[in-house]
């Protein structure tokens, strides 16, 4: 049996849900927006001493706690103090204890970055000498496992309720205002307010075990949920769930007191009396129902827009936008953002439910329909620019579109908002010739007229009745399926109504997969995090690589000039392996009788650092185990030989570490 445009939309969830499957897959847990630039001491550098503190920085603010940076020996023994902190800047330390022995020690790391996500990592360092160590580190990343999983899940469904929340009421309001009775549209914009609340109460619960444990059995633990509500993200979703009590009462009366209103304004239209009096007892003797629902149209008008805009500043204070460059200009630009979103999809879905799901007595105006699709353009517009701003500030280079888990994700959205574009097109089209169409109220009166014919018994004989009253109910549900497929068939058989059905299903096909990729980028790591991280690992692979230098000199004897050529591998703080290659300016190797080498890091005030290193060969001079204390620019000066009497001594910096 061919599948009907209903049974399509009935299989929206199912798409709905695999969709919210694979991208929470695809996220997963690596998506730290705070990537770790440096520490002191490196990874993977061995130092002379045991250092007093250890440092790390990070490319964004972070939070801590007691646990959240721990040094462990190689027993697997906590030897910091405990007492975390920052040092200024994006800089952060823990105090280690005195008389640390030599061995391979594990700096592990567990911080929420600015906007919210958990950071975690761990890496060694070696005091003395390398050594075995028994620390075993989970192989689960922060966010990652069961829990990383639902909070996903609960953000997005939290994306989806503010939009049909938001876009519900707005395309009530705004556009069709005789949808405030229509009981689809009411459970479609309550869906939305229930989905909101309860993933915001997921969230709140969730949020404690997400940034530290990742355990199941930490959702409900009443400690971490009180260290949540101190905290930004916790401080925004229990906003969020206050102003969600407040859209409870907008929701009420737009479809209590102002859908009332409504309805005595079109039947006091219809009985044709511009004076007719609401029947309310306790109204005014002069209350005209025009009036008084102009006037409730504008107080829910500037109250849902004060609680849309609330709702959306819990994302924009708490997420991408209140960290970076620019987050005075980042967060209003992200709420308009997210109320653009809203008004479009949310207003599509409205439209889509009003179209397949409303009566045939209220079917949904071609005026209601070009009202929104003027609305939703001017969403798109809002929408385009305020993203090329978001685009601009989470990337920062074009390289970042294409390198960057967050510009490729961004490339796939870019490409669906596109493809919404285009199928909105199509949908504005039939919404043209749906004007031209009998008007729907025509419809809905020539089948209430048939109903009432179908269902009048004059020409049924009266000892042809049922006594049997089971008999009779069946035989009254069986007229009403009659009645419905009638209806049906007469609402269909509109081709313009048909075809829009058909668009705008295929529209909110597409905003689901959007809605997705969206959430999928808020949980993804921005470019310009990424590629700040990216090249700060570069530069620290590229620092602790063999390093060479060649300084020219010239003693001022005879045959006194030449070209020593320095390298040092690894180039790190630890020990190094130092040669030293003295050639002539014809480039042969020059056979001096003595060669020096001096290091001095004058910023800490340390050295000169001597060191003679041994001839093995012509020109070619070597010292094993050079060891330099710390990272930094160092100064390395070598002293070079020709006689007796003449010598030079010729200084270059480099960075070490």
């Amino acid at each position: 049996m061919k599948p009907t445009i209903a049974s399509r939309f009935r299989t929206l969830p199912l798409l709905l849900l695999a969709v919210l499957g694979v991208l929470l897959a695809g996220a997963g847990p690596a998506s730290a927006h705070a990537a770790l630039t440096g520490s002191d001491p490196k990874q993977g550098s061995v130092v002379a001493e045991a250092p007093a503190r250890i440092s790390l920085t990070f490319s964004e603010q972070v939070s801590l706690n007691a646990d959240s940076l721990r040094v462990l020996d190689p027993r697997g023994k906590r030897v910091d103090t405990g007492a975390a902190g920052g040092l200024g800047g994006n800089q952060y330390g823990v105090k280690l204890h005195a008389g640390l022995p030599d061995g391979t020690f594990t700096v592990t790391y567990q911080v929420v970055s600015a906007d919210s996500h958990p950071v975690a990592g761990a890496f060694t360092f070696s005091i003395g000498a390398p050594s075995q160590t028994s620390v075993a580190l989970s192989d689960q990343a922060a966010g990652g496992g069961v829990v990383g999983f639902l909070y996903g899940a609960a953000r997005y469904f939290s994306y989806a309720g503010f939009i049909l929340l938001v876009g519900g009421a707005a395309f009530v309001l705004a556009c069709w205002q005789r949808g405030s009775g229509v009981r689809p549209v009411q459970r479609l914009v309550v869906s939305g307010w229930l989905t909101l609340t309860a993933s915001t109460l997921a969230l709140l619960l969730l949020r404690g075990s997400y940034v530290t444990s990742g355990d199941v059995g930490d959702i409900f633990d009443l400690t971490l949920l009180g260290q949540v509500l101190q905290t930004k993200s916790g401080a925004a979703l229990v906003s969020r769930l206050l102003l969600l009590a407040a859209a409870a009462m907008f929701i009420a009366v737009l479809f209590g007191a102002y859908a009332k209103r409504d309805e005595d304004e079109r039947a006091a239209a219809e009985a044709g009396d511009t004076d007719a009096r609401v029947t309310d007892p306790d109204a005014a003797p002069d209350a005209d129902p025009a009036a008084e629902k102009k006037d409730l149209t504008f107080g829910l008008a500037v109250g849902g827009a004060v609680v849309a805009l609330g709702l959306a500043a819990t994302w924009a204070m708490s997420e991408h936008a209140s960290t970076g460059v620019q987050t005075g200009i980042a967060m209003p630009v992200d709420i308009l953002h997210l109320l653009s979103v809203a008004v479009w999809l949310g207003g599509l879905s409205t439209l889509l439910v009003a179209l397949f799901k409303a009566p045939p007595e209220a079917q949904i105006e071609a005026a209601a329909v070009r009202r929104f699709s003027r609305l939703a353009f001017g969403g798109v517009l809002l929408l385009v620019a305020t993203g090329i701003y978001q685009s601009w500030r989470q990337l920062g280079s074009w390289s970042a579109l294409t390198d960057t888990t967050y510009g490729r994700l961004l490339l796939v959205k870019v490409g669906l908002v596109a493809l919404l574009v285009g199928i909105a097109w199509i949908s504005r089209r039939w919404t043209g010739r749906l004007a031209q169409a009998p008007a729907p109220e025509a419809v809905a009166a020539a089948l209430v007229e048939q109903r009432s014919a179908r269902r009048t018994p004059a020409t049924v004989p009266a000892d042809s009745v049922p006594s049997d009253s089971r008999r009779a109910a069946q035989l009254a549900r069986q007229r009403a399926a009659v009645d419905l497929a009638r209806e049906k068939r007469v609402r269909d058989a509109d081709p313009h109504r048909s075809g829009l059905r058909r668009s705008v299903l295929a529209e909110a096909g597409v905003a689901i997969v959007l809605l997705a990729v969206t959430t999928a980028l808020t949980a993804t790591e921005p470019g310009r995090t990424e590629e700040a991280a990216r090249s700060a690992t570069a530069s620290a692979s590229q620092r602790s690589g063999p390093m060479s230098l060649k300084l020219p000199f010239d003693t001022g004897g005879e045959d006194g000039k030449g070209t020593v050529e320095v390298t040092l591998d690894p180039a790190r703080v630890g020990g190094n392996e130092m040669h030293v290659f003295v050639v002539r300016p014809n480039g042969k190797a020059f056979d001096v009788p003595e060669v020096k080498v001096a290091f001095t890091l004058a910023s800490k005030d340390v050295g000169p650092l001597p060191v003679t290193p041994d001839r093995i060969a012509t020109g070619h001079w070597t010292a094993i185990g050079v060891q330099l204390p710390m990272a930094g620019d160092w100064k390395i000066a070598v002293t070079v030989r020709t006689s007796d009497i003449d010598q030079a001594t010729v200084t270059k910096n480099a960075q070490i570490g």
